[in-house]
């Protein structure tokens, strides 16, 4: 039987964190923690300022268009 002693948080998220870099590389390792995080901001409001009134096909219409004028 493995007997494990309870880390301190810090230390607990340390050692995980240097473990899956080691395992699964710095790219998947923040990929993977990325999962748990929660954005912030209000998604709504940026789509608003962004995209105004725009419909999905105005969007990828202006999209074809700058990929095509090499923008």
């Amino acid at each position: 039987m493995i007997v494990a002693n309870a880390l301190p948080p810090a230390e607990l998220t340390a050692t995980t964190i240097r473990l899956l870099c080691r395992e699964i590389g710095f790219v998947n390792t923040a990929r993977f923690l990325n999962q748990f995080t929660t954005g912030s901001g209000d998604y709504t409001e940026e789509r608003e300022l962004l995209f105004g009134a725009a419909t999905v096909d105005e969007i990828v219409a202006e999209i074809e268009r700058k990929r095509s004028s090499g923008e």
